[in-house]
């Protein structure tokens, strides 16, 4: 059987190497009665190995001509022709928390997380095969120069590993860049601080990593707050900031600033 050529607007590269996809599973683990979610099918390569699995799968395929060619091939495992971003994960959730897992579409690895953030409560962990750049911000520390959005958020919702280094020779068709595994174990919901807020804080805070947090911060959605009256050395860069100093500077716009923001920033 021929399968479709890969296509970039799918942002397509399929893993083809067995060692590689067994060492993947080595790392997922599935187990008996789990509910493990797929994020891109592909041509069923990683699909087939979590299939021989006695763990329940669902697995996305957004491309149609994929999704036929691959549908009802493997009995165990139920296959959407859907964008994983646009669906409702909680449609999936029947008590035990999901597990995420793909060769994800580099160009939307932030939103995927971003995605399974919002939906923590009823996500496990996440094993994604992802540019290696972009897993290294996912691991940086304060002051470093891959410390970033993705570094601090990342560091108050979840514990990331880099399992793993892959080739672009691995893949068909090579990608220009190297691949990293990654591990995101996500953490118990804290409460202790407003989420969204937080969030919003570390974008913006990072949308001008160059200047001054006072001078990022007076060009977001807080530049109406007023920075004096809060206890806080505003004339640091983001990258120098730790998570728990974004955790304390969250607590502190929600006493003072609370309700000062203007949505129509782009950082919002």
């Amino acid at each position: 059987m021929q399968y479709p050529r890969a296509k970039k607007k799918f942002g397509q590269n399929f893993l083809i190497d067995s060692n590689i996809l067994n060492n993947i599973i080595k790392e997922i683990s599935p187990a008996k009665k789990e509910r493990i979610v797929e994020i891109g099918a592909g041509q069923g390569a990683l699909t087939s190995l979590l299939a021989n699995s006695e763990a329940e799968i669902i697995s996305f395929e957004i491309d149609e001509e994929l999704f036929s060619q691959i549908n009802g091939k493997f009995g165990n495992v139920k296959i959407i022709n859907e964008d994983f971003l646009k669906f409702n994960l909680r449609n999936l959730f029947k008590g035990e928390k999901l597990r995420i897992v793909g060769n994800i579409p580099y160009n939307i690895t932030s939103p995927i997380i971003f995605k399974l953030i919002e939906n923590i409560d009823i996500v496990k962990d996440a094993v994604f095969l992802i540019q290696k750049e972009v897993a290294q911000r996912t691991v940086a520390k304060t002051g470093s120069k891959d410390y970033g959005i993705l570094s601090v958020i990342l560091g108050y919702f979840a514990e990331v590993k880099i399992a793993f280094d892959v080739s672009p020779n691995v893949f068909r068709p090579k990608p220009k860049v190297h691949s990293s595994l990654i591990h995101i174990y996500f953490k118990e919901k804290r409460n202790d601080i407003d989420e969204k807020l937080f969030i919003q804080i570390v974008k913006a805070a990072f949308n001008y990593r160059r200047k001054t947090l006072k001078n990022s911060l007076n060009n977001s959605i807080f530049k109406d707050c007023d920075f004096k009256k809060m206890e806080f050395n505003f004339n640091l860069r983001a990258e120098e900031l730790s998570v728990e100093d974004y955790v304390g500077l969250t607590k502190l716009f929600k006493e003072f600033c609370n309700g000062k923001t203007r949505s129509t920033s782009p950082t919002a």
